[in-house]
């Protein structure tokens, strides 16, 4: 393989996967890091933390995805560090991998916002081990208050907070009004699950703040249905066991602290890039905001390094300049704007830097990045949802029927594997006909919490 481009990726996400899937090329030798040995299909992880979905069935082997790339390989390791004068990335074993270009696309990790004792007791959702463990605990609490005697702390263990009012919160706090008012409905005996309180919480103006104002209204009216109690302009200030301190007022934070009782929390506020994109930083010295995303040149490469490019959650991606205000009008214009971390655009990220690598290695000119935004759409249970396909216009803002056809379609466009695709329909369709969930189970430790230690004050 002398004489080959020696191209190392690393993070096997949508924006690895697909910048892999573009090199397979005779003067490319390609090199595949990830921490685990599977591409994971994330927009459908919320459905194993609630039980329609097995892990296994919204995942692949990456060395079967590249089995057939004979100029692929793929290594189990993590990449802890950054040599960049001898142009290697060094695994948490000490191996090195030499590479000529660089492609880091190591996705991102919830964030509790410097309250990272939060985590413990209000999961996020961003692997398989945070679906499973969300899994667990939403269907033990149902099973605790199947066991409890005193009324008041039955209610509490059916008492669940979302917080955060994007597109995973909304989709896991409708799962969780689909389980409680249908797919649980008949399970027990001496509760009943359509008395669960589901609380959505938002600390911005209206849920799916990206969407169009009329989309966040039908969404609304969408979970309301199912029974989920949406909190726009609440702040979080404080979780534990017991539940969510919260303030109304958004920002503000004009109101009086509020108590929401609850034994379930779930995260799915914030996201931050993952740490080797801080070891990349502080090797080339390249600067990230806050979040950990480097501010990339119009080909995705790191400002001074165009042998390394930076992609999906790692990258901010110049998109829409800024806008002045129109004459007449007040205010300052619109703020230049990136473009969106979500998986349609790390997946043209990868795409794109697939083909740029390519033109170089072939000599040739590499145009910049254009992003096409093809739109966003959740679902909220069955037969609903909202859809906003930009390009279409008016006509592409729907809600119920129709965007929940479209998101089933596109995501059993973009699942990877064939097989994956067959068993999820079937899944979907049985789910459809008969109102089950049939991944509803809880593994690990149980961990039933003894019920003369299950009392308290807060509820």
């Amino acid at each position: 393989m002398a004489g080959r481009h020696r191209v190392v990726i690393v993070g096997g996400g949508f924006a690895g996967l697909y910048a892999a899937k573009g090199l397979d090329d005779e003067a490319i030798e390609l090199t595949v890091v990830d921490r685990r040995n599977f591409h994971l299909f994330q927009p459908l992880l919320y459905q194993v933390a609630t039980g329609a979905l097995a892990a296994g069935e919204i995942s692949q082997p990456l060395r079967s995805i590249f089995r057939g790339q004979k100029h692929t390989e793929v290594v189990l390791g993590e990449a802890v560090d950054l040599d960049v004068d001898g142009r290697a990335v060094v695994l948490s074993d000490g191996a090195r991998i030499p590479y000529d270009t660089l492609v880091v696309a190591t996705g991102a990790h919830h964030t509790y916002f410097g309250h990272d004792d939060w985590a413990t007791v209000a999961p996020g959702l961003k692997t398989v081990e945070d679906a499973l463990e969300i899994r667990r605990r939403v269907l033990l609490a149902f099973e605790t208050a199947e066991r409890e005697a005193d009324p008041a702390e039955r209610l509490a263990w059916m008492s669940f907070v979302v917080v955060g009012g994007g597109p995973t919160g909304v989709e896991l706090a409708g799962a969780l009004g689909e389980i409680a008012h249908d797919t649980l409905r008949r399970d027990f005996r001496r509760i009943d699950p359509t008395q669960a309180r589901i609380t959505l919480v938002e600390g911005l103006d209206r849920i799916l703040p990206t969407y169009p104002a009329g989309l966040s209204r039908a969404a609304v009216r969408q979970l309301e249905r199912l029974g989920v109690i949406v909190r726009p302009k609440t702040m979080v200030e404080g979780i534990d066991a017991r539940g969510v301190t919260v303030r109304a007022g958004g920002a503000d934070g004009a109101a009086a602290p509020e108590r929401i009782g609850a034994r379930t929390v779930l995260w799915a506020a914030g996201v931050q890039a993952a740490s080797f994109g801080r070891r990349v930083a502080a090797a080339t010295g390249v600067t990230t905001d806050r979040a950990g995303r480097f501010a990339v040149e119009p080909d995705l490469s790191l400002p001074g390094h165009p042998e390394i490019l930076a992609l999906g959650d790692l990258a901010i991606v110049p998109w829409k300049p800024a806008e002045p205000a129109k004459p007449g009008r007040s205010g300052e214009g619109k703020p230049a704007k990136p473009v969106p971390g979500v998986a349609p655009a790390a997946i043209q990220e990868g795409r794109y830097a697939a083909r740029a690598i390519k033109a170089r290695a072939h000599g040739q000119p590499v145009p910049p990045f254009d992003y096409t935004d093809k739109g966003d759409v959740a679902v909220i249970g069955r037969l609903a949802g909202v859809c906003d396909i930009r390009w279409l216009g008016p006509i592409g803002r729907q809600s119920g029927f129709p965007a929940w056809s479209l998101w089933l379609g596109i995501h059993l466009t973009y699942l990877i594997g064939f097989s994956n695709r067959a068993v999820v329909l079937t899944r979907w369709a049985w789910s459809f006909v008969t109102h089950g969930r049939g991944s509803r189970l809880i593994t690990g430790t149980p961990r039933l919490p003894p019920l003369e230690t299950s009392k308290g004050d807060e509820r």
